[in-house]
C-alpha cells in the first residue's frame, strides 16, 4: 500500500466514523435509536446526496476498486464480525430457561406466524418476487420468511432499559423470546446461504446444507461453551486484555470455519459470542470494553457504510416498502401478542410484548446487506427492508410505553407463569 493509498483509507475511515458519531448524536438527541442515525448519515454521505452532487471527491476517497477499497471493505467487515460477537454476548440464556412456556409461546408463534405469511406471499406470486430475489421460488420464499420472523435484540434491549423493563419480567420475557426468534433465525438465513450461494454449492448439496450448521452449531454451543468456561476460570477478571485476546482467537477461528462450510462468517462470530455468555443475569465485567468498543467504533463505521452501497431514493420502491412493512407488521405483532396470551399473559401486556418483539433494527438491516452483498436480492429489496426495520424500531418503544401506563409489572392469568417468576 502506498503511502496516498494509506491517506486515503484513513480519511475514508474517519469519514465514515465521524459522519456516524455525528448523526448517531442526533438521533441519540430527538430519542431515535443510534441506527437510524447511522444509517441515515450513509445515505447522506452516499450516492442518495453527497455523491450524486459532489462526485469527485467521494470516488477519490470511496474507490470501488483497487488496494483502498479492499482495505476499507476488510476493516467494515471485520467490523461486523465483531459486532456480531458482542451481539451474541447479550443473549439472556439465563432467562430463556427460566421463564419457560411463556417464551415457547411468545417465540413460537412471533416466528411462525410472519415467516407463514412471508413464505406464502412469494409462493402465491412467484412472479412479484423474481425480479427482486436471485433465488428460486423455494428459496426466495425461505428468504423473506426469514426476513420477516426475526427480531432486534440490541434494538429492543435498549428499548427494555429505556422504559425501566430490563429488569422485570415482562423485560426478561421479551429479551428471552427475541434470544430464540434471533437463534432461530439466524439459522434458518445460514441454511439459505448454505444453499444457495456459490461457494456452499461446491461444498453440499443444498438438502444437506443444514446438517453442517446445525453440527457447528451445536459443537459450539456445547464442547465449544466448556472449553471458553475451562479457559475463562484461568484467567483472572482483572486481566481484561488476556479475555478479550482470547475471545477475539475464538471468534475468529469460528468465522473462518463458517465461511468454509458456505455459510456467512457472522454465523461463527455469532455463536462464539453466545457461548461466552454467562449462567447468571450478571454480565461479565471483561466483556464491557469490547461491547462499548464494538459500539463505539465499529457499528458506526458499519451502519454507515451500508448508506454507501445503493441510492435510496432512486431504489425506493412505495408499494415493495408498504407490502413488506404490513405484513411484517401484522405478523410479528399479532404471533407474539397470540403467542404471550396462550403463555399465561394478559391481554394489555400481551400487546406490549407483539409490538417489543416487532423492532427488527440492526439485525434485520445486517440480514439484509449480507443477503445484497451476497447478490441474492436486489437493491429495492434492500431498501424496502432497512425502511421496515427502522419503522418498526422507532414504533417499538412508543406504543410499549403507551400500553404499559400503569401497569409495569407484567401481570398473570395462569398458574403456569406465576410458577416461572424467579426467586
Amino acid at each position: 500500500m502506498t503511502q496516498e493509498d494509506t491517506i486515503a483509507l484513513a480519511l475514508s475511515l474517519s469519514m465514515l466514523l465521524a459522519t456516524g458519531l455525528i448523526f448517531g448524536a442526533l438521533a441519540r438527541h430527538f430519542h431515535l435509536p443510534l441506527v437510524l442515525g447511522e444509517l441515515i448519515g450513509g445515505v447522506v454521505l452516499g450516492p442518495t446526496l453527497i455523491r450524486r452532487f459532489i462526485p469527485l471527491p467521494f470516488a477519490k476517497l470511496y474507490p470501488t476498486t483497487g488496494t483502498v477499497a479492499i482495505g476499507r471493505d476488510a476493516f467494515i467487515q471485520l467490523g461486523l464480525l465483531f459486532f456480531l460477537f458482542t451481539a451474541g454476548q447479550q443473549m439472556n440464556l439465563p432467562a430463556l430457561r427460566r421463564l419457560g412456556r411463556s417464551v415457547l409461546w411468545t417465540s413460537g408463534l412471533g416466528i411462525a406466524i410472519p415467516f407463514g405469511l412471508g413464505f406464502l406471499m412469494v409462493v402465491a406470486a412467484p412472479e412479484r418476487w423474481a425480479a427482486h430475489i436471485e433465488l428460486p421460488t423455494s428459496g426466495a420464499a425461505l428468504f423473506i420468511g426469514t426476513a420477516l420472523s426475526i427480531s432486534a435484540l440490541p434494538v429492543i434491549a435498549r428499548v427494555l432499559f429505556d422504559l425501566g423493563l430490563a429488569r422485570r419480567e415482562l423485560g426478561a420475557l421479551v429479551l428471552s423470546s427475541a434470544t430464540l426468534d434471533d437463534l432461530v433465525g439466524w439459522s434458518l438465513f445460514a441454511a439459505i446461504l448454505g444453499s444457495f450461494t456459490p461457494l456452499a454449492a461446491s461444498r453440499f448439496p443444498p438438502w444437506a446444507s443444514i446438517l453442517p450448521i446445525l453440527g457447528f452449531a451445536a459443537l459450539v454451543l456445547t464442547l465449544g461453551r466448556f472449553i471458553v468456561r475451562q479457559v475463562r476460570a484461568r484467567i483472572p477478571a482483572q486481566r481484561v486484555g488476556a479475555r478479550i485476546g482470547v475471545a477475539t482467537l475464538l471468534w475468529l477461528l469460528a468465522a473462518a470455519a463458517a465461511e468454509w462450510m458456505g455459510v456467512h462468517a457472522i454465523v461463527g462470530a455469532f455463536l462464539v459470542g453466545l457461548a461466552l455468555t454467562h449462567d447468571d443475569d450478571e454480565p461479565d465485567a471483561s466483556t464491557e470494553p469490547v461491547h462499548q468498543f464494538a459500539l463505539g467504533i465499529f457499528a458506526p463505521i458499519y451502519f454507515v457504510s451500508l448508506g454507501l452501497k445503493t441510492d435510496f431514493a432512486s431504489n425506493f420502491d412505495l408499494g415493495l416498502v408498504a407490502l413488506i412493512l404490513v405484513i411484517a407488521c401484522l405478523g410479528k405483532i399479532i404471533g407474539a401478542t397470540l403467542g404471550a396470551r396462550l403463555g399465561g399473559i394478559a391481554w394489555r401486556p400481551s400487546w406490549a410484548v407483539g409490538f417489543g418483539m416487532n423492532a427488527r433494527g440492526a439485525m434485520e438491516i445486517i440480514l439484509a446487506s449480507v443477503a445484497l452483498e451476497q447478490h441474492l436480492i436486489d437493491e429495492r429489496l434492500f431498501v424496502a427492508l432497512v425502511v421496515m426495520a427502522l419503522v418498526t424500531s422507532l414504533l417499538s418503544g412508543p406504543v410499549m410505553a403507551r400500553l404499559l401506563a400503569g401497569h409495569p409489572q407484567l401481570e398473570r392469568t395462569s398458574p403456569q407463569v406465576e410458577a416461572t417468576r424467579p426467586s
